[in-house]
């Protein structure tokens, strides 16, 4: 089986495959952000470190747009025209046709609160949800539908599935938790209605900015394999535990900033041990999210490594 057949199997399959994938995710340098250029970096460190489906990193610039500076303002956040996804999606038609045949290639699709807080700070419009989540919803309804075009235009170059973070639950974020079931969680689903016809798609629970203390808001989500942070709360999961929780294959395993980042290949080789002797059968090792830029690619590489000589 190639790379694309060890994924689908992982999915489909009750059966384990005969190694354990494992995939790691960076952010390059700007000069490789978008056109060919873009392409042969996500290539290069795919091909690199051995990882088993290409996720493309986004690194979509929002147009220009009004200031937000009260609830109210949120109601004029534009609707984007294609022209506006021109240059993430000459990327993801680039890889598309550079990967498909040997790999799948999944698209990093943040969600509608994400965008949103790149455009005014999720500080923001956190505050605006606390004092007027009515009017926020406007602008986050105009959002989802932002996020659904890039979708659907993804899914019309013959992408595979999406890597699709969310973010509004953390434990920090509303004292009230019913600011995200209420008008966060429906854009979230909104966006999952459209994608989960694709073959592979991946719940990324994104702890980037502050960890969760319940991640049961998140348990219906779709997905065919979950993406999280082992820790919640003063607790510390194990994958298989966090599998078991939601049905389904996880990924993850490493600390995103820990040994993956600043070990030596031994230490490195331990910790990925120690990780996929407490996984599930059905489990890809990765971070609990994107590594840092200056992590080496041998770092990653090592640990692909191990994954894959797991079960000889």
């Amino acid at each position: 089986m190639n790379k694309r057949d060890i994924m689908l199997n992982l999915i489909q399959s009750e059966v384990p495959p005969h190694y354990i994938p494992a995939a790691f995710f960076m952010h390059f340098d700007s000069a490789y952000h978008q056109g060919q250029a873009a392409v042969d970096k996500h290539m290069e460190f795919f091909r690199f470190t051995g990882m088993d489906f290409v996720k493309i990193q986004s690194e979509q610039t929002l147009p220009p747009q009004l200031t937000i500076q009260k609830p109210e303002d949120w109601a004029h956040v534009p609707l984007y025209t294609a022209e506006s996804f021109e240059v993430p999606m000459r990327v993801v038609k680039g890889l598309v046709k550079a990967a498909r045949s040997e790999a799948l290639v999944i698209m990093t699709l943040y969600s509608p609160f994400m965008w949103a807080a790149h455009v005014a700070g999720a500080a923001l419009i956190a505050d605006h949800l606390k004092e007027n989540p009515g009017a926020v919803q406007k602008g986050l309804t105009i959002m989802t539908e932002n996020v659904l075009n890039l979708a659907r235009m993804c899914k019309r170059v013959g992408i595979d599935g999406f890597y699709a973070s969310s973010q509004g639950g953390e434990t920090f974020r509303f004292q009230d938790p019913r600011i995200f079931q209420d008008y966060i969680m429906p854009t979230d689903l909104a966006v999952w209605d459209e994608i989960q016809s694709c073959s592979f798609n991946i719940l990324h629970i994104c702890d980037y900015e502050g960890g969760y203390s319940d991640l049961t808001p998140f348990l219906n989500y779709p997905g065919h394999i979950v993406a999280s942070s082992l820790k919640l709360g003063n607790r510390h999961l194990t994958a298989e535990e966090a599998s078991h929780l939601f049905g389904r294959p996880f990924m993850g395993g490493l600390d995103r900033t820990g040994v993956i980042a600043n070990g030596d290949s031994e230490a490195i080789c331990r910790a990925a041990t120690a990780a996929l002797t407490h996984a599930p059968d059905r489990f890809i090792l990765a971070a609990d999210c994107t590594v840092p830029s200056s992590t080496p690619w041998n770092h990653l590489k090592t640990a692909i490594d191990t994954a894959h000589r797991y079960r000889e």
